[in-house]
């Protein structure tokens, strides 16, 4: 496959609490190592973008980076949309899931999975 470039540079984060909700998700869904997980985006939702956040194969255009031993897929071309973005895990009363705090969001809707840049 072209474009697989491996970089230490990871465009996203994720908080403890997503590393180990992440963690237990490969492990109780038995994940095969072939695939990691894919950041992304795709047009639509209620502020015009939608993240994408699940585990995937690796496809044409896929940059991998290991971050924090999770191995993660991005396609190049959304590294502008989600550069610096911290993602976390809420397991509260009020909000249980995963949250994404993208600093290049002009604004984002009240579900906080779809934005604008």
């Amino acid at each position: 496959m072209t474009n697989t470039t491996e970089t230490s540079f990871a465009p996203v984060s994720f908080t403890p609490g997503a590393i180990k909700e992440l963690t237990k998700l490969k492990d109780q869904q038995e994940i095969a190592e072939n695939f990691g997980l894919r950041v992304g985006v795709e047009g639509g939702g209620c502020a015009g973008m939608n993240y994408v956040l699940g585990f995937d194969q690796k496809k044409e255009g896929d940059q991998e980076f290991i971050i924090d031993g999770i191995k993660v897929y991005m396609h190049k071309a959304h590294q502008m949309y989600l550069l610096g973005m911290q993602i976390d895990w809420q397991d509260g009363l009020n909000a249980r899931g995963f949250t994404f705090n993208n600093p290049n969001a002009a604004s984002s809707c009240g579900c906080g999975t779809s934005f604008s840049v």
